[in-house]
């Protein structure tokens, strides 16, 4: 066991801070495109290079904490990194690269207003990212998340039409109104109650804490964090649609819902603690209201043609699988749906890739347009074939692996009634996908005339699907990249 870290004190501040130092960067060099995104990922790199440099440390069983400023007696603005922050906080500032590559194709594949504010926005919710995997507590973990909040607002609205300011309003309303309305409070009276926001894995609260004020305070922050798109505070996730697709790939993979049900598995597992959700049958609600986020969600997928309004619900099913594995509160259980929040954001992104690959270069977003498109657009669409794999759980997919241990973890949990929702949910899941790429491969589609043959999109946008597609058969066959973290916090 070292003494101290082999890196600075400050890296995770750092690695917070890096996106944001390129922010005035970025703006400054609007009239030079390349200059522009030359920055985009050099912040990049710089961020994904901070976070590695920690990943053997934490690896090994240490954890590393940072304080920045104490704001009155036992609440502090701590940074910390443990097994679950370094997990997030990899898959974010990974797949920020990949989606940077993917912006220069989409953005300038359609010529698109105001690409430096979208660079520099794009940046900043990087940073508010980050910034909840390193809370060291509850208190910072809920400003970096109203920062994410606001920093994607002018994403979403960004074609600044009446569609547009329509949902972004409504994306802001959820989602600053449930946060305000439920989450502060829930904190506010979680501070009161134990004196203490620290995350811990035997939890915050006494021992004489009233039952009934646990499961309000549970409920509280479980619709608090509407990011995580539990039912009935979902609907701003597919009006959030109308933002550019890196937009959407970036709110349904990376970001805002990542970090959604990263806050909440943060409070089950670091202010109530596995045990007393057990203790009080807490995680059967838990598992009774995210199993019908996941199964109603599921269903309303089937009935969208939009391709991206598809997607929008898929995800917000998947994002009850994470808190529904976690719910659970088994020792399995937890490790699938923690270790979903990576597989399902490379399956998903892809997905979003590909649904903008195939607007840049066709102009088409209804699924039923799309018969024959993958003999036109092969590469894109069997990336598309390989995230939807991912997102129903069937190898040689990473998201099959995810499914499993949560499978494991409800009998282990002796709640075998979740099973069902497991099986029930995989088969809507691949009843919305598998159509979509039968009808793009061997669907009788309007054949493009021979004097204007329809192209993949740009390099920029084909080849960061292929690099994700890649990388959810790898994590299949490797899945320790990400679950021996999890296994690391779980220890702890």
């Amino acid at each position: 066991m070292m003494d101290s870290a082999p890196f600075l004190a400050a890296t995770p501040v750092l690695a917070v801070a890096t996106s944001l130092a390129a922010v005035p960067l970025i703006a400054a060099s609007a009239r030079w495109p390349n200059l522009r995104e030359a920055w985009t990922f050099l912040a990049g790199a710089v961020k994904l290079l901070l976070v590695l440099s920690m990943a053997g440390w934490i690896l090994a069983g240490h954890t590393h904490t940072y304080d920045l400023w104490e704001v009155m007696p036992g609440l502090m603005i701590r940074f910390k990194v443990d097994g679950f922050g370094m997990l997030f906080a990899l898959v974010a500032s990974s797949l920020w690269l990949v989606t940077s590559i993917y912006s220069i194709g989409y953005m300038r594949g359609l010529n698109e207003h105001a690409q430096t504010r979208y660079y520099c926005f794009f940046a900043v919710a990087l940073s508010a990212t980050m910034g909840v995997a390193f809370s060291g507590n509850l208190f910072p973990l809920y400003l970096f998340y109203e920062m994410l909040s606001l920093s994607t607002f002018p994403l979403v609205t960004h074609h600044q039409d009446k569609e547009a300011r329509g949902g972004g309003r409504k994306y802001l309303t959820y989602l600053l109104g449930t946060s305000i309305a439920f989450a502060l409070p829930a904190m506010i009276i979680t501070y009161l109650t134990s004196g203490s926001l620290e995350f811990s894995a035997a939890g915050v609260f006494p021992a004489d804490t009233s039952p009934a004020l646990l499961t309000t305070l549970l409920l509280l922050f479980l619709f608090g964090f509407a990011k995580a798109g539990i039912m009935p505070f979902h609907s701003w996730l597919p009006g959030a649609m109308v933002a550019p697709t890196p937009v959407s790939a970036l709110l349904h993979a990376v970001a805002v819902v990542k970090v959604g049900v990263f806050a909440i598995v943060r409070v089950l597992t670091g202010i109530f603690g596995l045990d007393l959700l057990t203790d009080l049958h807490l995680n059967t609600l838990i598992c009774m209201i995210a199993g019908f986020t996941v199964l109603v969600s599921s269903l309303i997928a089937l009935s969208q043609d939009n391709l991206k309004r598809r997607l929008a619900f898929s995800t917000i099913g998947q994002l009850s699988y994470i808190i529904l594995g976690v719910g659970l509160a088994s020792k399995l259980g937890a490790q699938g749906g923690m270790l979903h929040i990576a597989m399902h954001a490379f399956g998903k992104i892809t997905l979003f890739f590909c649904a903008g690959a195939i607007f840049v270069a066709t102009g088409k977003k209804y699924i039923s347009e799309m018969a024959g498109i993958g003999r036109q657009m092969p590469i894109t669409m069997t990336a598309f074939f390989v995230g939807s794999l991912s997102v129903i759980g069937l190898p040689p997919a990473g998201g099959l692996i995810s499914k499993l241990f949560m499978v494991q973890g409800a009998l282990q949990a002796d709640l075998a009634w979740v099973l069902v929702i497991y099986l029930v949910s995989s088969l809507l899941n691949a009843a919305y996908f598998f159509p979509i790429v039968y009808q793009a491969f061997f669907g009788a589609g309007q054949e493009t005339r021979p004097q204007v043959p329809m192209q993949e999109a740009p390099f920029c946008a084909v080849l960061p699907p292929v690099v994700t597609a890649t990388a959810s058969v790898l994590l299949f066959f490797f899945p320790g990249i990400f679950l021996d973290f999890i296994t690391v916090f779980l220890a702890g």
